[in-house]
C-alpha cells in the first residue's frame, strides 16, 4: 500500500512540473497572437508565483480541516482548471485571471506532498520526487512543440496538459480510500500531528526557523537566476547565437535532474546536512568557472556544475525539516518554506534583470556568489544551533 501511494505521489510531482515550461515554450508565438509585448510574460509568471505563495502559507490551516488526500486532489484539479482556462483564453487579461487558480493549486500540491514524503519516507525518495518534477518540466516543451508544429496552435498544448492534470486529479480522488488504508496514512497523520494549526507568529518564533527560511530563499534565488539568465549571459558575454545559447543553457536542467537522481542513492549513506554542504561546494566550483574569462567552455561547464550542485539542496532542506523542527511542526514549516522559495523565484531573477540592464550582465557570477554566501551562512547557523541544543 505504502509503495503504491508513493508511486502516485511521484506521478503528482510529474504533473507539478508539466506546466512549468509551457509558458516559456509558447510565449514567442502567444505574445504575437495576443498583440502584447514580449515582457508581459513576466506578469503572468508573477501572478502564478503570488498564488503559489498564498496557498503555501495557508495550506496547513486547510490541511487540518480537510486532510492531505482531499486537498492534494483538489489542488491538482485547481491547476487543471487554470490550464484549461489558458486553452480558452483569447485575451491577455484572461491569462492573468486563470494564472490565479493555476498558482493556488501548484502551491498546495508542492507544500503538502513535500511534507508527506519528509515525514514518511527515506531521504532518497525526496530526491527522486524532485527528479520527477524535472521529468515533467522536461516533457512539457515537447508537448508544446507538438502543438505548435502539428496542431498549429499554442492553446492545444495547454489543453493536452490540462487533460493530463484532470486525469491525475481523478486518480487521486479515486485513491482516497488507499490513503486511509495505508499505514503511512496522510489523513490520520494530519490529525495526530496537527491538533491545531500554528499562527505565523508561532512559526517565526521557532528557533532556527528564520535561518532555515533564508537558506531556502537564497537557494531558490540562485537556482532560478542561474537558469533564467544563462542564455542571455552566453549571448552577451560570449557572443553565442540565441538558438545555440538556449540549447546549452538547458544543460543546467539536465545537471539538476541527473544530480537529483544520483543524490537519491547518495542520501542512503549520507545525511541531509552533509549533502547540502556538498551541493554548496559544487555550486561554488561552478561559479568559479563562470569567473574564468579564458574560454566560453568554462562558462558552459560552470552552468552544468551549478545545476549538479543545486540538485541535493532543495530536497535535503525539505527532508531535514521534521528532524530539525519536529514532526508536529513540519507542515507549517514546509508551507512557509515554500512561500520563501517562491518569493525568491519572484524577486531575485527580476532584480538581476534590473542590475544587468543598468550595468552589465557580466555581474551574474557576482550576484550568484551573494546568494551562495547567504545560503552557506544561514545553513551553518541552523546546524550550529541544532548541535548546541543537543548539548
Amino acid at each position: 500500500m505504502s509503495s503504491l501511494l508513493l508511486a502516485l505521489i511521484y506521478v503528482c510531482f510529474i504533473s507539478l512540473g508539466l506546466p512549468d515550461s509551457l509558458l516559456g515554450a509558447a510565449w514567442p508565438v502567444l505574445h504575437t497572437q495576443l498583440s502584447v509585448p514580449v515582457s508581459y510574460a513576466g506578469y503572468i509568471s508573477m501572478t502564478i508565483c503570488l498564488g503559489t505563495i498564498l496557498s503555501s502559507l495557508f495550506c496547513e490551516k486547510i490541511l487540518v480541516k480537510f486532510g492531505s488526500g482531499k486537498v492534494t486532489a483538489f489542488s491538482i484539479t485547481l491547476t487543471a482548471l487554470g490550464l484549461f482556462g489558458f486553452y480558452l483564453s483569447n485575451e491577455y487579461y484572461l491569462l492573468i485571471l486563470f494564472a490565479i487558480p493555476y498558482g493556488l493549486g501548484a502551491g498546495g500540491v508542492d507544500a503538502i506532498l513535500n511534507n508527506f514524503v519528509a515525514l514518511h519516507y527515506k531521504a532518497q525518495h525526496m530526491s527522486w520526487l524532485h527528479c520527477m518534477w524535472g521529468v515533467g518540466a522536461s516533457i512539457s516543451p515537447y508537448i508544446m512543440s507538438f502543438s505548435l508544429v502539428s496542431l498549429n496552435s499554442w492553446s492545444y498544448g495547454y489543453l493536452i496538459v490540462s487533460i493530463i492534470q484532470f486525469a491525475i486529479s481523478l486518480f487521486v480522488f479515486l485513491s482516497l480510500p488507499l490513503w486511509k488504508k495505508c499505514k503511512t496514512n496522510l489523513d490520520e497523520s494530519d490529525k495526530l500531528l496537527n491538533e491545531r494549526s500554528m499562527s505565523f507568529k508561532d512559526i517565526f518564533a521557532i528557533k532556527n526557523a528564520i535561518p532555515c527560511f533564508l537558506t531556502f530563499f537564497a537557494y531558490c534565488s540562485l537556482e532560478l537566476t542561474s537558469s533564467l539568465w544563462a542564455s542571455s549571459y552566453l549571448v552577451q558575454k560570449w557572443n553565442f547565437t540565441p538558438e545555440a545559447a538556449a540549447g546549452f543553457a538547458s544543460m543546467f536542467f539536465v545537471g539538476i535532474t541527473f544530480g537529483r537522481f544520483i543524490n537519491g542513492f547518495l542520501s542512503i549513506k549520507l545525511g541531509d546536512h552533509f549533502l547540502i554542504r556538498l551541493g554548496i561546494g559544487i555550486i561554488c566550483l561552478g561559479i568559479i568557472l563562470l569567473f574564468i574569462p579564458l574560454h566560453y567552455a568554462f562558462a558552459l561547464t560552470g552552468f552544468v556544475v551549478i545545476g549538479l550542485g543545486c540538485a541535493p539542496i532543495y530536497p535535503c532542506i525539505i527532508h531535514m525539516t521534521p528532524s530539525v523542527f519536529g514532526e508536529d511542526k513540519s507542515q507549517a514549516m514546509i508551507g512557509v518554506q515554500m512561500a520563501f522559495a517562491y518569493t525568491g523565484f519572484l524577486i531575485s531573477p527580476s532584480l538581476f534583470g534590473l542590475i544587468a540592464n543598468y550595468t552589465t550582465i557580466n555581474l551574474l557570477p557576482v550576484y550568484l556568489t551573494v546568494f551562495l554566501i547567504l545560503m552557506l551562512v544561514m545553513h551553518e547557523i541552523v546546524v550550529y544551533n541544532k548541535k548546541t541544543a543537543k548539548n
